[in-house]
């Protein structure tokens, strides 16, 4: 059973960089052609994808985050890394991650769909305020 735990600081100030850790047991983030993701889910609206990483390390990220988002990883201790820079109020959010399902072709809206994942973690609340 593969397990997805996201960590980080709960508040962030606006223009600081917010940066959470997702740590994954039950599963290696080596493991051939898996790719793990970062969502989240401002209040009252929908999920948002916003980038992934793949088993070999190719990073992918939303257009509309890509100039602010760098996720990395730390395979010595089966974590990645979501990195936002500049945050503003507007991205307070609960922050998830997520394995995408083993075949899903790595595009934008395939990742961006709730079906194309097995496993999540339980979500982290990020609020951004001064």
């Amino acid at each position: 059973q593969v397990q997805l735990q996201e960590s980080g600081p709960g508040l962030v100030k606006p223009s600081q960089t917010l940066s959470l850790t997702c740590t994954v047991s039950g599963g290696s983030i080596t493991t051939n052609y898996y790719y793990w993701s970062w969502i989240r889910q401002p209040p009252g609206k929908g999920l948002e994808w916003m980038g992934a990483i793949s088993y070999v390390g190719s990073t992918y990220y939303s257009p509309s985050l890509k100039s602010r988002t760098s996720i990395s990883r730390d395979t010595s201790k089966n974590q990645f890394t979501l990195r936002l820079s500049s945050v503003t109020p507007e991205d307070t959010a609960v922050y998830y991650c997520a394995r995408v399902k083993s075949g899903v072709v790595p595009t934008t809206t395939r990742l961006s769909s709730r079906d194309s994942y097995d496993y999540w973690g339980q979500g982290t609340q990020v609020t951004v305020s001064s």
